[in-house]
């Protein structure tokens, strides 16, 4: 081998090391990112956080002491003035002299009253219906016994509005709830009965359920999210569609837009859709507006694990926009001045070029590969920025546009809850029973409504409507 075909092999060798070394570098980033990754930092679950470390909150120091502030009004017992029971303690003799004061009128009386429960007891209502012969025309007439009374010996309304609440709004498992229901109330209650219940108050609901569809696809603002949940042992998506005053859930085994269209709240759409930029919302024709705090997240972890200068502005100017916004609502003001929201949006496309310098293109690849070239977490992160810019900062166009997603993450959170505790819905049924129990509770307690009452009225076939 002459001197240089020995100088062309050790170069080719060289060029093969360096793409090895260029590889195995990009591999150890991607591994590195995802061991640095958790709920703080990204879109991960905090049930996923390891051990290692705690996780920061996005939350600043407010500089308020720890506690109840001046100025709190803050809730506590009331006395009541129509007590179910009075007890009197009398004065009998002088604590001083020992004179008997059986016969004094009292001066004054000091009340304390005691908040507890009865005895336990299910109250036994029998209804008779009466038999009798006409003198007229001998014949035998029978009265009519009400309703909701249909069978020699049957669970009542109000007890079976407990069995429901605790198993669709406390997420007791069925047999658990039964438990409950025997050692507090008295009488046994079957699994099967629980699970009839259900099933007569999902069926009862239908119409409420389509009311609540039809006001969301007229809400100004909507907000929605999704979540992964298993039903007979398959993968299905919880999606929930939610505003201040109404929730929905919908069980679907798809997550992209067969299921949104299945559901139907988007089709007519007109308002705002807020939501964390899963690809399938884009599709329809509505305005958006994109979750904040994800965006937050996802600049930390470029700040903390990347050290990325840009992205430490940009968290500061997002929380700084936030912050102008609610200083204009409390002020009393519906919008900011326009120079004031393009002095905001000229300081955003600033730190999106400094992000864009800190992270400029890889150069393209040698190996001619066709597709999408992959990219870094930053620049994935600055392109959705900039081409979503819209999204991002509407809340600074629209007053009625929040700054995160967090009414519908919380309104989804229970579902979660639902899967740890029971793993998964036995029946695509009660999969579909619990979205619609759910759905109503929810909107019921966003507005103020006994949830119990409306349970009890819905098993007699008479569902309290909530306001639309």
């Amino acid at each position: 081998m002459t001197k240089d075909e020995e100088l062309e092999q050790l170069r080719q060798e060289n060029s093969a090391l360096r793409d090895q070394v260029a590889l195995l570098s990009e591999r150890i980033s991607v591994l590195e990112a995802k061991l640095a990754k958790d709920s703080h930092n990204s879109h991960l679950p905090p049930s996923s956080d390891r051990f290692q470390r705690q996780p920061k909150s996005l939350r600043k120091k407010s500089g308020k002491k720890p506690g109840g502030q001046a100025g709190h009004g803050g809730t506590t017992l009331k006395l009541s003035e129509t007590p179910d029971q009075v007890i009197v303690h009398p004065l009998e003799h002088c604590q001083h002299c020992q004179r008997d004061l059986r016969e004094v009128e009292s001066l004054h009386v000091e009340r304390r009253q005691v908040l507890d429960l009865p005895p336990k007891r299910v109250v036994v209502i029998e209804h008779q219906a009466q038999q009798k012969c006409c003198p007229t025309c001998h014949q035998i007439s029978s009265a009519a016994f009400p309703q909701d009374v249909r069978a020699p010996i049957q669970y009542g309304a109000a007890l079976g509005a407990v069995g429901v609440y605790l198993v669709q709004q406390q997420l007791l498992p069925y047999e658990r709830a039964s438990e409950v229901i025997e050692d507090l109330l008295g009488p046994p209650m079957s699994v099967g009965t629980l699970q009839g219940l259900v099933a007569r108050c999902a069926e009862q609901l239908e119409p409420v359920e389509q009311q609540i569809k039809a006001a969301l696809s007229r809400a100004e603002v909507l907000h929605q999210d999704e979540t992964g949940l298993y039903v007979a042992g398959q993968r299905h998506w919880m999606h929930v569609s939610a505003t201040e005053h109404l929730t929905h859930y919908a069980v679907h085994r798809k997550r992209g837009k067969e299921a949104l269209d299945a559901i139907g709240i988007l089709a007519d759409f007109q308002g705002v859709s807020v939501h964390d930029g899963w690809r399938s919302y884009w599709q329809y024709l509505c305005q958006h507006g994109l979750c904040n705090v994800h965006h937050l997240r996802e600049l930390t972890f470029l700040e903390e694990e990347r050290q990325q200068a840009w992205a430490s502005e940009m968290k500061e100017l997002l929380l700084e926009s936030k912050a102008a916004v609610e200083q204009a609502r409390a002020e009393g003001r519906s919008s900011l001045h326009p120079l004031e929201v393009a002095d905001w949006k000229a300081r955003y496309q600033a730190r999106l070029s400094e992000g864009y310098l800190a992270n400029p293109p890889d150069p393209p690849p040698k190996t001619g590969k066709k597709g999408r070239r992959k990219q870094s977490t930053a620049r994935n992160l600055l392109d959705r920025l900039s081409k979503h810019q819209q999204a991002v900062l509407l809340f600074l166009d629209n007053f009625a546009v929040p700054f995160d997603n967090s009414l519908a993450e919380r309104d989804i959170r229970m579902v979660k809850v639902q899967q740890k505790i029971s793993g998964c819905f036995r029946s695509p049924a009660g999969a579909v029973a619990f979205c619609r129990i759910r759905g109503y509770l929810s909107t019921l307690r966003k507005q103020g409504m006994a949830v119990l009452t409306a349970l009890e009225q819905t098993l007699i076939g008479h569902p309290v409507s909530p306001a639309f």
